[in-house]
């Protein structure tokens, strides 16, 4: 019976023993992957799109292994140097492969058009180019006014969407977003497009033979509107007020009309007739009897009450 105790005593104590040894061996393989950490080259300083890096841009720092960027760079050397890159980089932000060009490609603007696209410039003015507004990564619209081919059924002026959703990949010179408010102010004349190979044929007919307008769209937003056009009919043949929305994207929801209010008619003024007032007429007053009393040589009349 005491064997008995003792070699349970005995296989309680291994049991607990090798849970320990599981258990911390398990606490050390998780504190050293948290304390272990990678190389990865960051920037010093901001590089603008469409340069190329030297190594004074450049520092090396350490990040955690959980949370080292995908595709980070670690060592600075010649497979990194000389590298274009198509994505602002900020300050203290890692170098990855995404935010690169292949090795080489071409500094400029040839180095941030996406394979298959084309970069096609148009000329705009203040009012086309949306008041200055439209800069490198904005999305916009091509509206075009034009004169139908003759033969067709209508042959008035008419207004178009013909392009949507499409890049702007630089402004001017600029293939970066403006630092400062100077560079904005600065008037811009041409602007470059991202398109596809059949989009440019239809943005050099359209830029030839009638007059284009951009459309400022939110980056958000992009789906696609299919429209019919506007000529002199449809656009006098009025609209109905739009319910405003918020900023930004808060619903995918079409626009709303704004519900319409009644016509008030003012009242007619009422005008109160004043009637006469009627005529109160007092009954006749009925006559009291009377009897005559004749005292000595005075005569009196004395009336009966009633």
């Amino acid at each position: 019976m005491r064997n008995k105790r003792l070699i349970i005593a005995l296989l309680a104590a291994i049991t607990f023993g090798l849970i320990a040894a599981v258990s911390v061996k398990q606490y050390l393989l998780s504190a050293q992957t948290f304390n272990r950490t990678n190389d990865v080259v960051v920037a010093k300083v901001e590089i603008p799109v469409g340069s190329r890096i030297i190594p004074e841009q450049l520092v090396v720092a350490q990040f955690p292994a959980d949370v080292t960027p995908v595709g980070a760079i670690g060592k600075i050397d010649e497979n990194l140097v000389g590298r274009v890159v198509i994505s602002p980089i900020s300050p203290k932000d890692p170098i990855t492969e995404s935010k690169l060009a292949p090795v080489g490609s071409l500094g400029g603007l040839s180095s941030v058009i996406p394979e298959g696209y084309r970069a096609m410039t148009v000329k705009v003015d203040d009012v086309v180019g949306v008041s200055g507004f439209i800069m490198p990564g904005t999305l916009v619209d091509i509206v075009v006014v034009i004169q139908p081919p003759k033969g067709t059924a209508n042959d008035e002026t008419i207004s178009k969407i013909v392009l949507q959703n499409i890049k702007v990949l630089a402004s001017g010179q600029n293939i970066d977003k403006p630092k400062n408010d100077r560079e904005v102010e600065r008037s811009v004349r041409a602007v470059t497009l991202q398109v596809t190979p059949e989009q440019t044929e239809k943005l050099a007919l359209a830029s030839s033979e009638g007059k284009l307008q951009l459309v400022m769209r939110n980056s958000v937003d992009q789906a696609d509107e299919q429209t019919s056009g506007a000529n002199k009919r449809t656009l006098l043949s009025g609209e109905r007020a739009m319910l405003v929305p918020e900023p930004g994207i808060g619903s995918t929801s079409t626009p709303k009309a704004a519900p319409t209010s009644p016509r008030r008619i003012a009242p007619r003024p009422v005008v109160k007739e004043t009637a006469s007032a009627p005529k109160v007429t007092q009954p006749p007053v009925a006559a009291r009897p009377t009897v005559e009393v004749i005292k000595g040589a005075k005569k009196e009349i004395q009336d009966f009450p009633q």
